[in-house]
């Protein structure tokens, strides 16, 4: 057991609360041992899942996207740089949308909210004849 790790020791060494350890557990995305006194024990290993999960969370992979994830790891060893860099690999696609989304994000702060009328549905530049409006609700812009 002495190369378990306490539920405070994971929590003060991933910087992920207690609460969100239990929660993800609870989802399935990490696992502990009891110790003969109820409290959870962690193998090291943990520390590398939790980081990969805080991680895909950041990059915007639903816990049921990362643990579908965390299914494809080996679970007979402790997973390599190599079974890492394979599942993260897939992300380029999606954080090159992220970065788009946000481009478009910022070219509107400039160009539209900067003007200051913020009345897209009468805006000449960014909406003529309310097109956006012909094509349903929502941010239409925003979508794609």
């Amino acid at each position: 057991m002495d190369s378990m790790l306490t539920i405070t020791d994971v929590s003060r060494r991933s910087g992920v609360a207690s609460s969100a350890l239990r929660f993800y557990e609870e989802r399935g995305l990490i696992a502990s041992e009891r110790a003969g006194s109820g409290h959870r024990r962690y193998p090291r290993s943990v520390l590398r899942r939790i980081a990969f999960i805080v991680f895909a969370q950041r990059i915007g992979l639903t816990l049921e996207e990362i643990g579908a994830e965390l299914a494809k790891l080996p679970a007979d060893r402790v997973p390599s740089r190599r079974d890492w860099s394979r599942l993260s690999g897939q992300w380029t696609k999606r954080i090159d949308q992220r970065i788009a989304e946000l481009q478009r994000l910022r070219s509107g702060l400039t160009e539209c909210i900067g003007c200051g009328c913020l009345s897209i549905d009468r805006c000449s530049l960014a909406n003529p004849a309310d097109m956006a409006g012909r094509k349903g609700p929502g941010p239409r812009y925003w979508l794609g």
